[in-house]
């Protein structure tokens, strides 16, 4: 049986969506009045504009079946992202803060794919209401506009399974609660506690109040934006310490870190992953800090290692220190880092190491049966033995995310840009993280870059945080097939 596709859902859950978006961009608008900044004008067109433009899409979805097939679903995730970006934009864009449309884009599109570089060359003279906007583009793509979405869709009649499925990150993905909506709020409840909890923290430790958001809403969703053209390197080891301790915890599975915090510590302690993408953090930070150690011969070389460490596996992108002047093999390290990522099911961005570890596994038993042709030598992660599915779905994604790191490198070099640079802003950009090496470097500013190829790094961020498939969905032919 053939079934058109669901136009008129599409229209009508974006729609919703964007009311959302419209009703999150008051916040800045009102910092905007408080502050008296000269954009308050923008942010109250780009409001407006934004709820207009939202119902217009709800009534152009009226009368839609209440019908959110698989392929519906994949649309709608990869279009909110690039719908909430052309309307977050507007603030930037109407007030002269970026007159570029390709800056206005740029910047917001790595603030709600947290992916944290920027085209501000100083960030630190920009209004408190620009500021707020970066930190909260990056906190609501964080947990994901899909997953804070689903738990408000029923309210409009609307399902929410088929989005939360093509949302969420990793090889798999766990309910809760036999009600998806329930999984929903559990997840955006720790996400909120998690933020006013660092928040309160920074705040304690001597950061202003309002650096103290900002910078929690960007530790939280690993997106890196920060409030000062160093990022954190200004500020004491006290906030540092909190700073890696949050990015370390919004790299977590956030299953694990709900059944945590409900006294269930057993279950994060047994997970296969989470020891995995502990331990990648404690052993890559000790190598930096040893390698830093050795270099300066300065005690807080412990930190900077750690920091920078969880930093870039989370692809948070914070930066202590500018790891462009350390000896060149650390800062390698650093780059080879960027690919690796959190826990599926977290904030982070890069690989996620359920796949590394499933991969490496899979390496390893493969040159088990070349020594034994006829022994059985099944691949398990936390003692379930993967399906063959599951590990050619893996191979499919590190495929497609080195052929994307690839074909996204030749563009750079294309536009001007050299060859190491060029892979670095690939792997960067694909991975969320934000940093990279060369001319950019640790400082996460782009705004050097040729207008076609920050078009093309937006396309890459979009890409690495809806993890390839959803996005490449688009241009096959069967998904729009009868």
């Amino acid at each position: 049986m053939t079934r058109t596709f669901n136009w008129r859902i599409v229209f009508k859950t974006i729609g919703v969506l964007t009311t959302l978006e419209a009703l999150f961009m008051l916040v800045p608008t009102f910092a905007a009045w408080w502050y008296h900044e000269p954009d308050f004008g923008a942010w109250v067109a780009a409001s407006a504009i934004t709820w207009i433009s939202s119902w217009w899409m709800v009534g152009a979805g009226r009368k839609a079946e209440r019908r959110v097939g698989e392929r519906e679903g994949y649309v709608i995730v990869a279009t909110v992202w690039l719908v909430y970006s052309l309307f977050g934009m507007l603030p930037f864009w109407l007030s002269g803060t970026l007159p570029s449309f390709t800056d206005a884009w740029y910047e917001t599109m790595a603030g709600f794919t947290t992916t944290g570089s920027t085209v501000f060359t100083d960030v630190a003279a920009q209004t408190h209401s620009t500021l707020l906007w970066r930190s909260m583009a990056q906190w609501i793509g964080g947990m994901g506009i899909i997953v804070l979405s689903v738990a408000i869709l029923p309210m409009f009649g609307l399902g929410g399974m088929q989005l939360y499925s093509a949302e969420v990150t990793g090889v798999s993905y766990e309910k809760l609660s036999p009600r998806i909506a329930d999984t929903a709020k559990h997840m955006w409840l720790t996400y909120i506690g998690l933020t006013i909890a660092e928040g309160i923290l920074l705040w304690v430790f001597g950061m202003g109040k309002f650096d103290a958001i900002c910078h929690s809403m960007a530790t939280i969703s690993t997106g890196g934006f920060a409030t000062h053209n160093d990022s954190v390197i200004a500020y004491g080891p006290s906030i540092q310490w909190t700073i890696a301790v949050f990015m370390l915890l919004s790299g977590i599975n956030f299953t694990q870190l709900i059944y945590l915090f409900r006294g269930k510590p057993e279950r994060l302690v047994k997970d296969e992953e989470t020891r995995w993408y502990v331990s990648a953090c404690i052993v890559a930070g000790i190598v930096l800090a040893t390698g830093l150690l050795i270099h300066t011969h300065m005690l807080s070389s412990i930190r900077i290692g750690l920091f920078t460490a969880i930093a870039t596996i989370t692809s948070t992108g914070f930066v202590a220190s500018d790891y462009m002047i350390w000896p060149p093999v650390l800062w390698m390290l650093v780059f080879f880092l960027m690919f690796t990522g959190g826990a599926s099911g977290s904030t982070s961005g890069g690989m996620k190491w359920v796949r590394i570890a499933i991969f490496a596994k899979s390496a390893l038993a493969e040159i088990k049966r070349r020594i034994h042709p006829n022994a059985v030598i099944p691949v398990r992660f936390n003692g379930v033995t993967m399906r063959e599915q599951t590990t050619s779905n893996i191979v499919a994604f590190m495929f497609f995310y080195v052929m994307i790191i690839v074909l996204a490198s030749i563009c750079f070099c294309a536009c001007g840009i050299g060859f190491d640079e060029s892979i670095g802003i690939a792997v960067s950009m694909i991975g969320n993280v934000g940093v990279s090496i060369g001319q950019w470097g640790s400082s996460g500013c782009y705004a050097a870059l040729p207008d076609v190829a920050k078009w093309v790094a937006t396309f890459v961020m979009l890409i690495g945080r809806l993890e390839i498939f959803t996005v490449l969905l688009l241009f096959s032919k069967s998904l729009w097939r009868k």
